[in-house]
């Protein structure tokens, strides 16, 4: 992959399906989480779309000719209390490494602070280390961490908070 890919902005029918399965493909082979995690996020992706407000949720994507290459979600709806959370960021492994993670991240703030969002919120596990130092670029702190066995195995889930005032 040597070119600029264009970032799409909102759902296409079939996206869905590619998020989900190249989530199921890189946590199953590189975390071994199994069909409980894919279907997990199924679930939360579908919840989310149904839902989706396009003054305040973002999903982006990119494609090559293969197909889904990346993509990143901003649900600024569901947490009123908590603040926008980024969710369903995913490259595939011919992505990684050429900049469109954070051209992906880039863009979402952008939209987020033309939204409105003060307050961003994520989790993730420790692991993850290039997407954590994306976040942490563009401003996310850590903001705390426990030990979590939902996926079947013991992770180390993360939590990182971004806040205007900051900024």
């Amino acid at each position: 992959m040597t070119r600029l890919l264009p970032i799409l902005h909102g759902w296409v029918p079939g996206l869905l399906g590619e998020v989900i399965a190249e989530h199921g493909r890189y946590y199953e082979h590189d975390w071994q989480l199994g069909a409980g995690f894919e279907a997990k996020v199924a679930e939360a992706l579908g919840e989310w779309i149904a839902r989706y407000d396009p003054g305040r949720d973002i999903i982006l994507h990119a494609h090559d000719e293969a197909g889904l290459v990346g993509s990143i979600s901003l649900d600024g709806t569901g947490y009123p209390t908590e603040g926008g959370r980024i969710r369903f960021f995913i490259l595939a492994d011919r992505a990684r490494g050429t900049g469109l993670g954070r051209r992906l991240l880039a863009e979402l703030m952008d939209f987020a602070l033309a939204a409105g969002h003060t307050k961003l919120w994520l989790t993730t596990f420790r692991g993850l280390d290039a997407a954590r130092h994306l976040y942490e670029r563009a401003g996310f702190r850590l903001a705390g961490e426990e030990q979590d066995e939902t996926w079947g195995r013991l992770l180390h889930e993360q939590r990182f908070e971004w806040s205007a005032e900051d900024v």
